[in-house]
C-alpha cells in the first residue's frame, strides 16, 4: 500500500479556514475549549486560541502537546500564571528530549521558551518545573543549574537534594556561595555525597545541614572530619543521636561519644553489633554505673572493675586498646584492674607503684602485661600522677627505657612491699 500524500496546500488553508470559521460562528467557549485540547487542531489554529480572551482556552492550548513552538513563547508571556506553570509542566516534561547538543529548530524554541519560564516571577511556575525535572536522569544541565540556584527554597530545594545531574563541581559551588539558608541542609541530604562534599558541608558553621549529613547513612565522611565534628558535639545535643547511629564508627569515635551522651544513646551505643568486645564490655560497664546513681565504696569498685577486667580477659578482649580507652577515659580504678589483670598480678601491686609515683614500676607493668610504650605516659600521667616533665619516656627507637633485668627487679620490689 503507498503512502498517502499530503494533502495540497490549498486544501489545507481551506481546512484551516474552515476550523476558524466554526470558532468564530459557534462562539461558545466550550468549543473553543474543545478545539484547544485536541491534538488534531491545526498549528495556525492554536497559534489564534493562544490569545483568546478566556484564561481557559489559554489554559488548554498551553497543556496541548501539538501547539507550536511560536504560540507556546507567546503564552509564556501570559498575564495569567496559571497559564504559564501548565505551559511549564508541560515542556518541562520534555526536558529529557532537549538535553541534546543538536537540536532541531523545534527543540531550540522549546527550550528557549522553558529557560525563559525558569526565570519567571512567580514563585509557583518555577517551582512546578522544578517539581517535574528534579529526579530526571537527563536533562538540560543549564535548566538544573538554574533551578539549583534559584534564590527561593521550594524551587531549588527538590533540585539539590535529588537531581542526579548536580556533579560535585556543581555541589561545591554552591556550598561556597548558598542561595539561601535551607541549601546547604537540602544538599547535605543527598542520596549519596562524597568525602569532598562531606568536608565542605562540616566546614560550615550550619548545624542544621551537619546533623542532616551525620544522619545521611549515604554520607561518606573521613574518619578525621568525623572525630572534629564528635570534638564540637558537646554544644551540638541535636547531633548525638544520628552520631551513636553512623555507620564504621571507629573505636576512637566510640570513645569520644561515651563522653557526652546521654545514658539512653550510650546504651545504643553500647548494643552496636560491630564494635569489639573490649569496648562493648567498656560501654556495658559505663551504662551500668550510670544507672546506678548511688556511689559504691571504693573497696566495692576496685572489686567490681576487677570482675569486669577478668570478664574482658576471659573473652578475649583484654589488650592495650582497651587499657588506653580506659586511660584516655580517666577510669583510673577500671586503668589499675586492667593492668593487673593482663601483667597478671595484684591489684594492690599496681596500687602499690601508683602511691609511690614509680614510673619504673608501672612501666615494668605494662612490658609485663605484653602492651607496648604507647600507653606508658597515660598510665604513668593517670595512675602516678606523675608529672609531664617526669614521665619516663620511650627509647629513642619507641621501645622501653629499661633493661628486662631492671623491669623484673621492680616487679619483684612491688610484689615484697605488696603483701
Amino acid at each position: 500500500m503507498g503512502t498517502l500524500a499530503p494533502p495540497p496546500a490549498s486544501q489545507r488553508a481551506a481546512r484551516i479556514e474552515a476550523a476558524l470559521g466554526q470558532v468564530l460562528q459557534n462562539g461558545t467557549e466550550g468549543a473553543r475549549v474543545r478545539l484547544a485540547s485536541a491534538v488534531e487542531t491545526p498549528a495556525e489554529v492554536l497559534g489564534v486560541l493562544a490569545a483568546d480572551p478566556s484564561v481557559t482556552v489559554r489554559a488548554a492550548v498551553s497543556m496541548n502537546p501539538a501547539t507550536p513552538p511560536a504560540a507556546d513563547r507567546v503564552l509564556a508571556e501570559d498575564a495569567d500564571g496559571r497559564v504559564r506553570l501548565l505551559l511549564g509542566r508541560k515542556l518541562a516534561a520534555l526536558a529529557p528530549n532537549l538535553a541534546s547538543d543538536e537540536l532541531d529548530r523545534a527543540g531550540q524554541q522549546a527550550l528557549g521558551t522553558l529557560m525563559h519560564l525558569v526565570e519567571d516571577a512567580q514563585l509557583r511556575v518555577r517551582a512546578a518545573i522544578a517539581d517535574v525535572v528534579k529526579e530526571m536522569p537527563q536533562a538540560p544541565r543549564e535548566l538544573i543549574l538554574s533551578l539549583a540556584r534559584d534564590s527561593a527554597m521550594p524551587v531549588s530545594e527538590p533540585i539539590l537534594r535529588l537531581s542526579p545531574l548536580l556533579t560535585d563541581a556543581d555541589l561545591l559551588a554552591i556550598l561556597a556561595a548558598p542561595p539561601h539558608a535551607a541549601a546547604t541542609t537540602a544538599i547535605a541530604r543527598r542520596a549519596s555525597l562524597s568525602e569532598s562534599v562531606c568536608e565542605q558541608i562540616a566546614r560550615t558553621a550550619d548545624t542544621a545541614a551537619i546533623g542532616a549529613m551525620l544522619a545521611n547513612p549515604c554520607a561518606t565522611i573521613r574518619e578525621a572530619t568525623l572525630d572534629a565534628l564528635i570534638a564540637q558535639a558537646g554544644e551540638h545535643g541535636e547531633w548525638h543521636e544520628p552520631l551513636v547511629h553512623r555507620p564504621n564508627l571507629s573505636a576512637t569515635a566510640v570513645h569520644a561519644l561515651t563522653r557526652i551522651v546521654s545514658t539512653r544513646l550510650l546504651q545504643v551505643l553500647a548494643e552496636r553489633a560491630d564494635l569489639d568486645p573490649g569496648t562493648a564490655a567498656d560501654l556495658k560497664r559505663r551504662v551500668a554505673a550510670r544507672l546506678d546513681p548511688t556511689p559504691a565504696p571504693a573497696e566495692a569498685d576496685a572489686e567490681h572493675a576487677l570482675r569486669q577486667a577478668q570478664a574482658l580477659h576471659h573473652d578475649g578482649g583484654l589488650n592495650e586498646a582497651a587499657l588506653m580507652r580506659a586511660v584516655e577515659g580517666g577510669d583510673a580504678t577500671y586503668a589499675t584492674a586492667l593492668l593487673a589483670v593482663a601483667a597478671r598480678v595484684p591489684q594492690a601491686a599496681v596500687n602499690r607503684a601508683a602511691g609511690l609515683r614509680n614510673g619504673k614500676g608501672l612501666v615494668s607493668l605494662i612490658w609485663q602485661a605484653g602492651f607496648t610504650m604507647r600507653c606508658a605516659a597515660g598510665v604513668q600521667s593517670l595512675l602516678g600522677r606523675i608529672p609531664p616533665s617526669q614521665l619516663l619516656a620511650p627509647s629513642p627507637s619507641g621501645g622501653f627505657p629499661l633493661a628486662p633485668e631492671d623491669m623484673r627487679w621492680q616487679l619483684d620490689f612491688l610484689a615484697r612491699i605488696s603483701h
